[in-house]
C-alpha cells in the first residue's frame, strides 16, 4: 500500500480510495474483504504514527530545559556586547573632539597642495604649448603625420589648461590653422582610401581625425567621395532611359549602396547607420536632374496625371519599405537613435510630391469631370433617357470610390480635405446635368390637357426617376460611410502618436509616426494639417464631413423637384377634365344684379360625364402604382422620405412612415401631414 499520498497538500480521500479499489480488481478478493483489510492496515499505520509522535514529543520535553538555559546565556552575552558598543562609541566621539582642529589643518594643507599642483600643471602646459608651437613648422616640413598628430594632440591638452589666459582666442585660432594644414595634407590620401575602400588606411585616418577632434570633417570627405560616384551613375541612368524604370533603378542603386556601405562603414565608424543615411539624403538632395524635374517630365508624357503619380508613389513606397527593413535590422538592439536622419531622408524622397498634392483638388476635379462627361444622360426618347439616368448612378459612385482610393494611394489620406471639395464640385455638376435632363423630359412629356387620351408611360417614367433619386441618396450614404471608414483606418492610428513597433529604440519604421510629421511629407500648409486633424477627431466622435450634408441637401432638393414633376404628370389629365367646369353655362349665366338666373343642377343617379372620367382616372391610378409598390424598393422609400409633394402641409422635409411589409410583399406608404 502506497502511504506517500497522505503527505500531499492536495490529498483527496475519494481519489485515493478509488485508486486503491481499481488496483484490487485483478486480485480475486471481494470488495468487502479488501475494504476490511485496508481498514486494518490503516489502523496499524495510524498506531505507528501515534507512536512516532509520542516519542518525538517526549524528546522535545526532555530537551526544553537545555534550550531555556542556552537562551539565557545568549541574552547575557547580548547585554555584554551592548555595553561594549556604548564604550566604543564614547571613545570614537572623544577622538573626534580631540582631533577636530588637526583634521581641519590637514584639509587646509591638502587644498593648498592641490592648488599648487594645478598651478604647476598650468605652467607646465603653458610652457609645453610654447615648445610645441615653436616646433610645428619643422614637423610639418618633415610631413610625418604621426608626429604632427601627436604634437597637435599635446597642444589641445595644453589649451584646455589655458582657458583663462588673455590670448586664449588667438591660441584657438592658431591651433585650428594647424589642424587645417594637417587636413589639407591628408585629404588626397584620405580620398584615395575612401575610393579604394581600404580598411587599414581608413581606420588610421579615423584615429587621426578623432585625436584632433575633426571627425565631422572626415565624414564630409566620405560623403563627398561616394556622393560623386552616385551622382555620376544617376546621370548615366537618366540619359539611357528617361522613364519610370530609371527612377526604380535609382532607388535600387541607393539600396545597394546602403547595404555595401553599412557593411564597410561598420568596420571603421562608430555610427555607420546615421552616416550612410546622411549620404543617401545628400545624394537625393543634389541629384542632377533633380527628382522634381524628373517627375515633371514623366507626368508631362502621360494623359492621366494622377495615375502616373500613383505609379511613381508606389515606386517610392517600395524603396522606403526596403530601407525600413534594412535599417531596422541594424538598429534593433543597438540602442541607436536614427529618427532625425530618417525624417530628413523621407522629406527629400517625398518632396517632389508636394508640387502635385498642393494642386490635388484641381487634379481630382479634372479626373472626375472627365469621367462625368463620359456618362451619357440624355436621349431623344424619354424612356431611354430615364434608363440612362438610372444607369448613371453606379457609374457616378464608382468614380467617387476610385477617387477615394486614389487619395489613399497618392497622399496616404492627407489630402482628404481637397477630395471633399472635389466631391462637392463633382456632385454639383451631376445634379446640374440631372436638372437639365429633367427640364428636357418635362418639355417632351405631356403635362397639359390631352383630351380623352390617357397615356400612363410618362407617369411611370417619372416614378422611375423618383426611384433613381432615392438610389442616389442611398449610394451617397454608402459612400459617406466608406469614406469615413477609410479616413479613420488611414489616419486614425497616427492620431495616437505611437509607433506601430513596440520597441521604442527601433522606431525606425521610417521615421516618426506622428500625425504632423507624416502629414508634412505631403501637405506644406500647417493650417491645412490642423484642419485635417480636427476632421479626423470629429469622425472618431461619430460626426460626418460637412460636404456630405451639403450634397445630401442638394440631392434632396432634386428629389423634391422630381416629385413635383411626377405630381404634374399624374394630375395633368385631371386638370384637363376639370378645365371646362368653370365655363359651363349653368355657372356663367347671371342676372343684371349678378345673381344666378338658372336653377342649380339637381342630383341624379347618373353622374355628369366629366365626373365619370375623373372617377375612372382615379380608379386606374393604383394599378399603375402597383409595379412600384408591390416590389421591395428601398430606393423609392428613400426618395419619398426626402421628397415633398405639392399642396401638402409638411413642416420641412416630408416625413414618411414605413410600416412593415404586407403579406404579398408590397410596401404601404402612408404620408403624414
Amino acid at each position: 500500500m502506497d502511504y506517500s499520498k497522505f503527505m500531499d497538500d492536495s490529498f483527496d480521500a475519494k481519489e485515493w480510495i478509488n485508486t486503491a479499489f481499481k488496483n484490487q480488481t485483478d486480485s480475486g478478493v471481494s470488495k468487502d474483504q479488501y475494504a476490511a483489510t485496508m481498514v486494518m492496515k490503516l489502523q496499524v499505520f495510524i498506531q505507528e504514527v501515534n507512536n512516532v509522535l509520542e516519542e518525538a514529543s517526549q524528546q522535545a520535553l526532555q530537551n526544553l530545559p537545555r534550550v531555556v538555559r542556552e537562551l539565557g546565556a545568549v541574552k547575557q552575552e547580548a547585554s555584554l556586547l551592548q555595553d561594549q558598543m556604548r564604550t566604543v562609541k564614547h571613545d570614537i566621539q572623544k577622538v573626534e573632539q580631540d582631533t577636530a582642529q588637526s583634521m581641519q589643518a590637514l584639509l587646509k594643507l591638502d587644498r593648498i597642495k592641490s592648488r599648487m599642483k594645478t598651478t604647476a600643471d598650468a605652467l607646465k602646459e603653458a610652457d609645453n604649448w610654447t615648445t610645441l608651437s615653436a616646433d610645428m613648422d619643422e614637423v610639418f616640413q618633415s610631413q610625418n603625420v604621426d608626429d604632427i598628430t601627436k604634437k597637435l594632440t599635446g597642444m589641445q591638452q595644453s589649451l584646455q589648461m589655458l582657458v583663462d589666459t588673455p590670448d586664449y582666442a588667438e591660441k584657438c585660432q592658431h591651433l585650428e590653422k594647424l589642424k587645417n594644414r594637417l587636413e589639407a595634407l591628408l585629404s588626397p590620401q584620405l580620398i584615395t582610401a575612401f575610393n579604394a575602400q581600404s580598411l587599414e588606411e581608413t581606420q588610421k585616418y579615423v584615429k587621426i581625425f578623432e585625436d584632433i577632434e575633426r571627425l565631422p570633417q572626415l565624414y564630409k570627405y566620405y560623403h563627398k567621395c561616394h556622393k560623386h560616384n552616385l551622382l555620376q551613375s544617376w546621370k548615366s541612368i537618366w540619359a539611357a532611359d528617361k522613364s519610370k524604370a530609371a527612377l526604380s533603378e535609382l532607388y535600387d542603386l541607393l539600396l545597394s549602396t546602403w547595404h555595401t556601405q553599412v557593411k564597410w562603414s561598420s568596420q571603421v565608424f562608430e555610427d555607420p547607420v546615421n552616416i550612410v543615411l546622411e549620404l543617401l539624403t545628400q545624394t537625393l538632395a543634389t541629384l542632377d536632374p533633380t527628382l522634381s524635374t524628373v517627375f515633371a517630365e514623366l507626368v508631362a508624357k502621360g494623359e492621366h496625371t494622377l495615375n502616373i503619380l500613383i505609379e511613381l508613389k508606389q515606386i517610392s513606397d517600395r524603396c522606403v519599405k526596403s530601407l525600413e527593413a534594412a535599417v531596422d535590422s541594424h538598429v534593433q538592439g543597438a540602442g541607436l537613435n536614427c529618427s532625425k536622419n530618417i525624417q530628413d531622408l523621407l522629406k527629400v524622397l517625398y518632396s517632389p510630391y508636394q508640387n502635385y498634392t498642393g494642386k490635388y483638388r484641381i487634379f481630382e476635379e479634372v479626373a472626375l469631370t472627365k469621367h462625368l462627361d463620359s456618362i451619357k444622360l440624355d436621349h431623344e426618347e424619354v424612356i431611354d433617357t430615364v434608363q440612362l439616368l438610372s444607369e448613371s448612378v453606379p457609374k457616378l459612385f464608382s468614380a467617387a470610390q476610385s477617387a477615394n482610393e486614389r487619395c489613399q494611394k497618392l497622399t496616404n489620406g492627407f489630402c482628404y480635405l481637397d477630395l471633399m471639395d472635389a466631391y462637392k464640385t463633382y456632385f454639383s455638376s451631376y445634379t446640374r446635368e440631372f436638372r437639365r435632363v429633367l427640364i428636357n423630359i418635362r418639355e417632351k412629356c405631356r403635362t397639359g390637357a390631352q383630351g380623352d387620351t390617357e397615356d400612363w408611360s410618362d407617369f411611370q417614367n417619372a416614378l422611375r426617376i423618383v426611384q433613381t433619386c432615392g438610389n442616389l441618396l442611398m449610394q451617397l450614404e454608402h459612400l459617406d460611410a466608406r469614406v469615413d471608414s477609410s479616413i479613420l483606418q488611414t489616419l486614425g492610428h497616427l492620431m495616437t502618436g505611437h509607433s506601430p513597433t513596440k520597441d521604442a529604440e527601433s522606431a525606425v519604421s521610417f521615421a516618426s509616426h506622428s500625425f504632423h510629421f507624416q502629414a508634412s511629407l505631403f501637405v506644406s500648409s500647417q493650417a491645412t494639417i490642423e484642419n485635417l486633424e480636427t476632421m479626423v477627431h470629429k469622425l472618431g466622435e461619430g460626426e460626418s464631413p460637412p460636404v456630405f450634408a451639403d450634397i445630401t441637401s442638394d440631392l434632396s432638393k432634386l428629389s423634391g423637384e422630381v416629385h413635383k414633376f411626377a405630381f404634374e404628370i399624374v394630375f395633368g389629365q385631371l386638370k384637363s377634365y376639370l378645365a371646362g367646369v368653370a365655363l359651363m353655362e349653368i355657372w356663367i349665366s347671371r342676372s343684371a344684379g349678378g345673381a344666378m338666373t338658372s336653377d342649380l343642377p339637381t342630383f341624379s343617379l347618373s353622374p355628369q360625364e366629366y365626373i365619370t372620367k375623373v372617377g375612372q382616372y382615379l380608379m386606374t391610378l393604383p394599378q399603375h402604382l402597383d409595379p412600384f409598390t408591390l416590389q421591395d424598393s428601398p430606393a423609392l422609400v428613400v426618395a419619398l422620405k426626402h421628397g415633398r409633394l405639392p399642396y401638402t402641409n409638411h413642416q420641412g422635409n416630408c416625413h414618411t412612415k414605413y410600416p412593415p411589409k404586407q403579406p404579398n410583399g408590397s410596401v404601404q406608404l402612408i404620408s403624414t401631414r
